[in-house]
Parts: C-alpha cells; sequence; structure tokens
C-alpha cells in the first residue's frame, strides 16, 4: 500500500533519474516495460533502475504487470506505473468562474467542480475559494502531490506573483503561490492559463507539430506557445500576452490601457453579435504568429470560442489560407485543441505532474538532480 503524505510521496517522486524511469514507465502503459528496457533507454545503469524502481515500488508508485519472456535465461519482470499512487489538483482561475480537477499520475481526471467566481473581489476571497475547492478535491488520505494554478496575464510564474492582470491592476504583486501553499501545505505552481493549456497540449496534442500556438478565447485574448516541442514563457512570463497586440491605430480603447488591440476588437464584435468578424480578427492575430514564429499549428480554445467553434476554424483558417498564398503557399493547419472546455485546467494539474516525468512544468518546488 503507497503511503499517504504527500511529503513523503513527493520526495520519492523527485530526482532527474527517476523522472526519466517514472516517464517510461507511464508511456509504456498498461503493458509496462522491463528494468532492462528502463536502462537501454535511460542511459541508466542496471544498478540505478533498480534502485530507483525498487524505491517507487515501496512507496506504491510502480508494480508488477507480468513477465516477459527473455531470449536467454529466466523471464524478465514487467513493471507499469501505478496511476491511482498519487494525484494533483489542477485550478482554473477564470475572471468569473473557478475550474478545480484531481487528476491521477496518467492524467486522468477523476473529479471536477466549477462554481462562480468573481476575481474583481480580492485576494482574500479569491484565495479561500481556491483552497476550498482544493481541499474538497483533496479529501482524506489521498496522496495529493501538489496544486497547479492557472490564472489570468500577466504574471510572473516563477515565483507565483501575479502582475497587472487586464482589467484587474489591484492584484499587481501579489504571491498568490504562497499565499495558497500557505492555506493548503502542499506545493503550489502558478502560471497564465494560456501556458498550463500549452504544457497540456505538448507534445501530443499538437498533432504532431513540435511548434505551435494555442489561442484562448474566453473573457480575454491570449496564446500559450510551444516552440521546439516545450513551453514557451519568455523572460519574464510576458510570452503569449497574444491579444495585446495592436492592429489598428487609434483604435478602442483596452482593458490592457492601449488602444486598437487584437482582444478589444475580437471581443466588441462578440458583443454584437458577429461571430464571423471576430474569427477573421482572430485570424489576423494568428496570421501575425505564423509569419513571426513560423510555427506548424494552431489550436483554438477557450469558452467564447467554443460558443461557435466551426465558425472560428473556418474563419481563422480562412485567413491563414490567405497569408500562406502571398507567402510560400503552405497552411498552417487550424483545429480546436482537444480537451474542449478541460483544456486549461487539465493543463494547471499538468503543472504538478510534468516536471515528475521529466517534462518542463513551472513546478514551485526544487528538483534534485541526484538519481
Amino acid at each position: 500500500m503507497h503511503r499517504s503524505h504527500p511529503g513523503a510521496n513527493l520526495a520519492a517522486l523527485r530526482g532527474h533519474n527517476a523522472a526519466l524511469v517514472l516517464g517510461l514507465l507511464r508511456d509504456a502503459g498498461d503493458g509496462g516495460v522491463s528494468r532492462l528496457e528502463l536502462a537501454e533507454r535511460t542511459g541508466l545503469t542496471p544498478q540505478a533502475v533498480s534502485k530507483i524502481t525498487a524505491r517507487l515500488r515501496a512507496d506504491g508508485f510502480a508494480a508488477e504487470a507480468g513477465r516477459r519472456a527473455s531470449t536467454g535465461g529466466k523471464p524478465r519482470t514487467v513493471l507499469r506505473l501505478v496511476p491511482d499512487a498519487g494525484h494533483a489538483i489542477g485550478l482554473h482561475l477564470d475572471r468569473d468562474e473557478l475550474t478545480a480537477v484531481r487528476t491521477d499520475l496518467a492524467g486522468r481526471t477523476v473529479e471536477s467542480r466549477t462554481a462562480p467566481l468573481d476575481f474583481g473581489a480580492g485576494a482574500a476571497a479569491v484565495v479561500e475559494a481556491a483552497a476550498s475547492a482544493a481541499e474538497a478535491l483533496r479529501g482524506e488520505g489521498r496522496a495529493v502531490l501538489g496544486v497547479g494554478v492557472a490564472a489570468p496575464g500577466p504574471l510572473d510564474h516563477r515565483n507565483g506573483v501575479l502582475r497587472r492582470v487586464t482589467g484587474y491592476p489591484q492584484w499587481d504583486g501579489f504571491p498568490l503561490r504562497a499565499a495558497l501553499a500557505e492555506r493548503l501545505a502542499l506545493p503550489v505552481a502558478v502560471d497564465k492559463d494560456t501556458n498550463a493549456a500549452a504544457l497540456g497540449l505538448a507534445p501530443g496534442g499538437a498533432g504532431g507539430a513540435d511548434s505551435f500556438a494555442y489561442l484562448h478565447l474566453g473573457t480575454g485574448l491570449g496564446a500559450g506557445l510551444v516552440l521546439g516541442g516545450g513551453v514557451y514563457r519568455g523572460e519574464r512570463t510576458g510570452a503569449g500576452e497574444f491579444g495585446h497586440q495592436v492592429v489598428q491605430l487609434d483604435g478602442p480603447p483596452c482593458g490592457c490601457g492601449g488602444r486598437g488591440c487584437v482582444e478589444a476588437l475580437c471581443l466588441a464584435a462578440v458583443a454584437a453579435g458577429d461571430t464571423a468578424r471576430a474569427a477573421r480578427l482572430l485570424g489576423v492575430g494568428a496570421a501575425n504568429l505564423v509569419r513571426l514564429l513560423d510555427i506548424g499549428r494552431v489550436l483554438l480554445g477557450g469558452r467564447t470560442l467554443l460558443a461557435a467553434a466551426d465558425t472560428y476554424v473556418r474563419g481563422v483558417g480562412a485567413v491563414l489560407a490567405e497569408d500562406a498564398a502571398r507567402g510560400d503557399g503552405r497552411t498552417v493547419p487550424v483545429a480546436v485543441a482537444p480537451g474542449g472546455a478541460w483544456t486549461v485546467v487539465e493543463g494547471a494539474a499538468q503543472l504538478v505532474l510534468a516536471p515528475l516525468f521529466g517534462r518542463s512544468g513551472g513546478a514551485a518546488f526544487p528538483v534534485r538532480s541526484d538519481g
């Protein structure tokens, strides 16, 4: 039986070599993988693999999945990940809604809840709502490894501090990660909602593309960028402020303080009921991004977009096709992101899980370099 103390479970999972092994166990699924295969694929010695897997088995994270015939000698024992040995909680703090999920180690959502949220009600009220949702999903005796929080930007993901959130400048400088970690006594990671979504989608959700953009149109407009297979956040978590590219000089005012931002124009078209225009405006912004970064795929999501997904896919796709015709003729594919309405919150849970499997995730706790 695995231990229920989250600190002990986290200690068993941390470390670069353990992450390599865990990632391969997860990828192998129920069929499992042998210690010899783990050694071959990680480059670790068989002794190191045996030490790591023994520790993982003792803590309940790995188990035997049968035996496999060997070309010589006795059959090899095959190991598999035990998905329910640990859990992660993901929170999506939108401007008007709080969504929370609990996932197992394989990233499968096993429990979820949604409630109204007033992001302008102040830090104390929002932190209490977020903590209460996390505690309800945590339950009693579950090995919860941490909480990932996806929030509106801009923010500093390394320190978990919010900046002047568009429309809510009063959040500037608030240490959201520290406040929630103290309240929950759990490790907490904080990132922009679009970055969390991009993390959850990479690499499997991008149709094989190493570089893609996730465009999120909900109560605001932003982007998550995956470049070369990894989430690109920039020097100050400022990458992906897609909605605040100016496409109309002296255009309508935007909540960021600028004028003519694609977000303001898009949301104005949505409010006017002109979804086709909103889609083309989104396509103009997407075309700028494609030209700038030469990305291989555009994925779309967010509540506002999902309410008329076909219109947005067609509109964005048409603008990108027109732009490609003026260039090298190669059209970038456009699709609704896998996960639909759950893309962001499931990505938030990956802020906790991804580092455990050797993927960049912006976790709030240090990762040791030893095995």
